[in-house]
């Protein structure tokens, strides 16, 4: 089940979304400054590419990317609902966004498998020529996603199905440690997407590739959450898919860039259609509030966590909207501090 704050009622959210949703799915998968991620908490795998780089997308009822390096495919489900959100950033003057891609979570569950198991051929793989290969479930046992591999080399085959039957998480299962040299691919799968990785896994003391990649944490894997408190997803929704347009703050490597107003406000067009409508008040009012030059005292800091969270972005995009002022400084003062480490 979700964990965290809810953040608006059911009244608020908007249940004629789906046509309005497919439109944009499309114009972002055809966006190379876009990137997604399909996971859990402890669990993602990321799908990025390049403008240059050679891509296979079709934009039909199904929606698919193909790289050298990975794939992401996405088939719109009548049940998902869109929830986008904006979150203070690790920085003192950056912010993150995402647009969650979530279901009921009576209808998010997968398979649940707590060991390793092997799952057959995967006939489902987006490229024809992986459809050989055989798919294992890794058995971290997580809500909304499979958290699998796929190889067709006897080495890796050996490996696994050595495993097989074990928890991945168990001291006796000697898997984990493996698999950068192993490198089978990865495979996330949800009840309407799937990832698929296929640049090799980087060692212990190695950065994550450029483009698409994974990162399975098992210290954060056993808290058994299927989203970090933080997320603002409402009570009886589960995130299975975000969506990460372009950022306003930092390129396609998270290396900071100047501010890019375009991209600010492409995202708050989405903010508007799918975002909850009282953090969008509450973030118009302290903008409203500091233009006036009114005093941080004359408004109380919100009970909840989104809502503290929503007044640390506020502050912060209006540092690069109108730059700093002394009022903006003692709003900085009085709201924008770190919360406690998820």
């Amino acid at each position: 089940m979700p964990h965290g704050q809810p953040v608006t009622s059911s009244q608020g959210i908007s249940y004629a979304q789906a046509s309005e949703l497919d439109g944009i799915l499309q114009r972002y998968l055809e966006d190379p400054t876009a990137s997604w991620g399909l996971g859990t908490f402890g669990a993602i795998a990321e799908f990025h590419r390049t403008a240059e780089e050679p891509a296979h997308i079709e934009t039909g009822k199904i929606l698919r990317a193909v790289t050298a390096r990975g794939a992401l495919c996405l088939v719109p489900s009548p049940e998902m609902r869109a929830f986008a959100y904006e979150l203070p950033g690790a920085g003192l003057e950056s912010w993150n966004q995402a647009l969650a891609l979530c279901l009921p979570a009576e209808h998010a569950a997968m398979h649940r498998r707590a060991v390793i198991t092997e799952c057959g051929l995967d006939e489902a793989a987006l490229r024809p020529e992986d459809r050989h290969a055989v798919l294992f479930d890794l058995g971290f046992g997580t809500e909304q996603v499979d958290v699998c591999v796929r190889t067709a080399e006897p080495q890796a085959l050996e490996a696994l199905r050595a495993s097989l039957g074990r928890s991945p998480l168990a001291p006796d299962t000697r898997l984990m440690p493996l698999m950068p040299r192993l490198s089978p691919h990865r495979v996330f799968l949800c009840r309407f997407a799937r990832v698929e990785v296929y640049q090799r896994i980087p060692g212990p003391n190695d950065r994550p590739p450029e483009g698409p990649h994974t990162h399975v944490l098992p210290n954060l894997l056993r808290h058994q959450r299927t989203h970090a408190a933080t997320i603002p997803i409402p009570d009886g929704w589960i995130p299975c898919l975000h969506l990460y347009p372009a950022s306003p703050m930092h390129d396609a490597l998270g290396q900071p860039r100047p501010f890019d107003r375009a991209a600010y406000a492409d995202f708050q067009t989405l903010l508007e259609t799918f975002g909850d409508p009282e953090l969008r008040q509450l973030k118009a009012l302290v903008a409203q509030s500091v233009q006036a030059g009114r005093s941080p005292e004359d408004c109380l800091l919100p009970e909840t966590r989104a809502g503290r969270a929503t007044v640390r972005v506020a502050i912060r995009q209006l540092a690069q909207l109108d730059g700093d002022s002394p009022v903006l400084a003692s709003w900085r003062q009085a709201f924008d501090r770190s919360e406690p480490a998820e």
